[in-house]
């Protein structure tokens, strides 16, 4: 079967900017599981698994563009720090580059620290892979139909997968 619409794709990868150590490698957990043609999954590297099958191992590199976008400047925000989330409840002493969560209307999201004030922070928005152009290794464990309820939910479910 062939990775397309409406298919189950699971894959492993690894990732890196150009000329530099390998940064991310999905064989030190679980492998990628995602729905194709749903939008769950960055648009270049989706572009790049259509038309593959099981076994299938390629490198592709995307720009900026066609991974997580251009760093963008007005993505600094201030932000309450009664929005930081903290889940062990002890005092943390946030400095700037410290990657922090904060509660969005669209649930918690990853934010590196700018600044440090006492009830506010300054936080940047962008995905710290923005601006980035990344190498992706790629292997392709398995692909197989999606069932009508993943369709109709426009993601996988089960194991490696959304639970329900």
């Amino acid at each position: 079967m062939i990775a397309g619409t409406d298919k189950v794709v699971t894959f492993h990868y690894r990732l890196n900017e150009p000329d530099q150590e390998v940064t991310e490698d999905s064989r030190d957990a679980e492998p990628m599981v995602y729905l194709h043609g749903h939008q769950g999954m960055l648009k270049g590297l989706e572009e790049a698994l259509e038309g593959k099958k099981a076994s299938d191992q390629f490198t592709i590199t995307l720009s900026p563009d066609q991974a997580y976008g251009p760093l963008r400047d007005d993505a600094v925000q201030r932000v309450s720090m009664k929005h930081i989330i903290n889940p062990s409840k002890k005092k943390i002493k946030y400095k700037p580059g410290m990657t922090v969560q904060v509660n969005t209307a669209h649930g918690p999201r990853d934010v590196i620290v700018k600044k440090v004030g006492l009830k506010n922070m300054d936080v940047d928005t962008n995905h710290p892979l923005a601006g980035k152009t990344l190498v992706f290794e790629v292997e392709v464990l398995d692909v197989r139909e999606a069932t009508a309820e993943e369709v109709a939910h426009g993601h996988v479910h089960g194991e490696g997968g959304h639970q329900h």
